[in-house]
Order: C-alpha cells, then sequence, then structure tokens
C-alpha cells in the first residue's frame, strides 16, 4: 500500500475530471461513513436528504452503485433510490437497479449471490453470538444475511479483548468462516474469495466493461474492506479510489476526502 499523504479529491477535480474525459464513468459507493456518517446505533445511519440528491442526480449520468458489509435490503431501506444497483453483505449479495435506469442489463432483478449454501450456517453462528455476546454491554450483532457484524463502538474499551476472544471461540466450530475486523466491528464471513473488490469487477462485467479500456470506475470507501476495491482499480490502472478519512492512513487509494460531507460538495 501506498500513497499515505493521498491528495484530496478536491482539490484534483479538475485532474479526475480531464482523465475520464471520453469514458463511461461507473460509480462505486461505500455506505456507512461514506454517504453516512459513523453513528454509535448502526440503525440510526440515516443518509441526508442533500446526500440522497447527489446520489440520485450521480446515478442520472453513469451507472452507480452501493457496495456494502451491511445486507442488502438494509441499505436500501436507508438509500431508497430503485435505479442503483446494490450490492450487499460485501458484495456477496448484488441486486440491478428495479426500475429508471438506461444501464440495467436484462430483466433479472438478483444479479448475483455466490454465497448462498453458507446461509444457514450464518444464520446459527448469528445466533450464537448473541447468546455469547448477550452479557456485554454496549455491543451490538448485525445479521447482514451473508455474513454477520459484531458492532463494539458502544462496548467499554477494556472488554474488547474478551470480546475478540468470545467471537473466536464460536467461529473454532466453523472453519468455513473468517473473522476480519472494521470500524469498531468484527466481521464474520464466508471463505469464498469474494469481497468488494470481485464485486467491482463483476458489476463492471455486468455492465459490459469488463475488458473495456473506455470505463472509468470511481469507488468511495472509508473502510479496512473497501481496501480490496481500491486494490483492483490499482491493478486494472483504470479508474481512481477515493478513501474517506479525516486522518492519512495507508491505503490503495489515489485521492482523499475527509468526511462524507465533502461528497456534497464535489
Amino acid at each position: 500500500m501506498k500513497q499515505v499523504h493521498h491528495p484530496s479529491a478536491l482539490d484534483m477535480f479538475e485532474d479526475i475530471i480531464s482523465a475520464s474525459k471520453g469514458k463511461q464513468i461507473v460509480m462505486f459507493l461505500d455506505y456507512d461513513g461514506t454517504l453516512s456518517p459513523i453513528v454509535d446505533d448502526p440503525d440510526q445511519a440515516f443518509m441526508s436528504d442533500a446526500m440522497r440528491g447527489t446520489v440520485r442526480k450521480l446515478a442520472r449520468y453513469f451507472p452507480t452503485a452501493i457496495v456494502s458489509g451491511r445486507c442488502r435490503d438494509k441499505v436500501y431501506s436507508f438509500v431508497q433510490l430503485a435505479e442503483l444497483y446494490y450490492a450487499g453483505s460485501h458484495g456477496m449479495d448484488i441486486e440491478g437497479p428495479s426500475k429508471g435506469s438506461k444501464y440495467k442489463k436484462g430483466a433479472q432483478a438478483v444479479l448475483f449471490q455466490p454465497a448462498s449454501e453458507f446461509l444457514p450456517m450464518i444464520d446459527e453462528v448469528y445466533k450464537e453470538l448473541l447468546d455469547k455476546t448477550k452479557s456485554t454491554e454496549g455491543v451490538r450483532v448485525e445479521d447482514n444475511k451473508f455474513c454477520v457484524s459484531v458492532h463494539f463502538r458502544c462496548a467499554d474499551e477494556k472488554k474488547w479483548g474478551e470480546l475478540a476472544l468470545q467471537v473466536r471461540s464460536v467461529l473454532k466450530e466453523y472453519p468455513k468462516l473468517r473473522l476480519s475486523q472494521g470500524r469498531k466491528v468484527l466481521e464474520i464471513r464466508p471463505i469464498i474469495k469474494w469481497d468488494k473488490g470481485k464485486a467491482l469487477e463483476f458489476l463492471l462485467q455486468s455492465l459490459g466493461y469488463g475488458s473495456c479500456a473506455d470505463a472509468f470506475p470511481i469507488y468511495i470507501g472509508d473502510d479496512r474492506t473497501d481496501e480490496d476495491a481500491f486494490k483492483v482499480l490499482r491493478e486494472r490502472g483504470q479508474g481512481f479510489g477515493i478513501l474517506v478519512s479525516k486522518t492519512p492512513k495507508d491505503t490503495h487509494a489515489s485521492y482523499s476526502l475527509q468526511e462524507p460531507s465533502e461528497l456534497l460538495d464535489g
């Protein structure tokens, strides 16, 4: 990873526009921390009307996808724009626009669910984690359909180590699931070769831009899981990754924004 002090996307906006000239921009947006601020209660991570208006405007001109660790239905309930692509559960549940997109290919709504066989196992782990962590105040276990998130933003810092041990003890019985960490959240996902980067590639392919030099993908995200997508863009030598972060970080992104509200200015 490089570019710890990555240039601001706002300062470099003219460069981004000129680099994309004559190409088809395809927009990929993370949800939490990108379209909505990070909040203590994940159920309250609402996007502003102004942000929804910005995303609606984007989708009018470019194919636009929301790529999130949340379950697809949850993200849709927050965003409420039927003309977008939605990739929930870290890209393991992808659906095309249900209306109003000139980019939609074919009539099938659900495009791809590469981890369907894991659904019963994920449900089992979700219930076990609920039980195991119920005594730790401030912990919230979220069922994201194809993955499970254990949020500990509101838990006492002294309990974080113990919580990680509890989660690991449950996962010992499930070798087909893996654990990773995001911003104050533990993520449990199936061990399959699928992530936000693979979802980005799949969507580009679905849109007919899989091996097309004329596509210009832009991916905006704030978390470790978005690095998979930033890395894909670097490897393809196409488009840009933009990291939303107040502090400089090691990243595969090319540019940065300080916070979600800067998207409205861009």
